[in-house]
């Protein structure tokens, strides 16, 4: 998977979060941490380092205008916590949201700059 795709992957699963969230919170749903939550937290956060290392040596390489290390650093790890606290109810709902739309935003705007530079080539 190149890192393309890996962050299309991640802008999806960002929206399933947002969604788990809301269902858990009409549901009043409480997840059972060892059979939900871990094994989903341990595979996406896996998914996170290797897009978050991959974006770096990237942003190294190529230069993309709009996109620096601060910004991946910071989506990696807001990613790495709503992940998890997606399946929590007692989460605040204002900073959840916030921190996704952050998330959404850097990997939807490394998109775009991935996309350029394959347009010019």
């Amino acid at each position: 998977m190149n890192i393309r795709e890996l962050s299309s992957l991640l802008y999806d699963e960002c929206g399933k979060c947002q969604d788990r969230f809301f269902d858990m919170r009409e549901r009043d749903a409480v997840p059972d941490f060892y059979e939900d939550v871990k094994p989903y937290a341990d595979y996406w956060h896996s998914k996170i380092n290797q897009w978050q290392e991959e974006s770096l040596i990237y942003i190294q390489q190529e230069r993309p205008k709009y996109v620096h290390k601060p910004q991946i650093d910071t989506a990696a790890e807001g990613m790495t916590q709503f992940f998890v606290q997606s399946f929590y109810k007692e989460t605040s709902k204002k900073r959840f949201i916030q921190t996704i739309q952050a998330a959404q935003y850097t990997l939807q705007t490394f998109m775009l700059a991935i996309d350029e530079k394959s347009d010019t080539r």
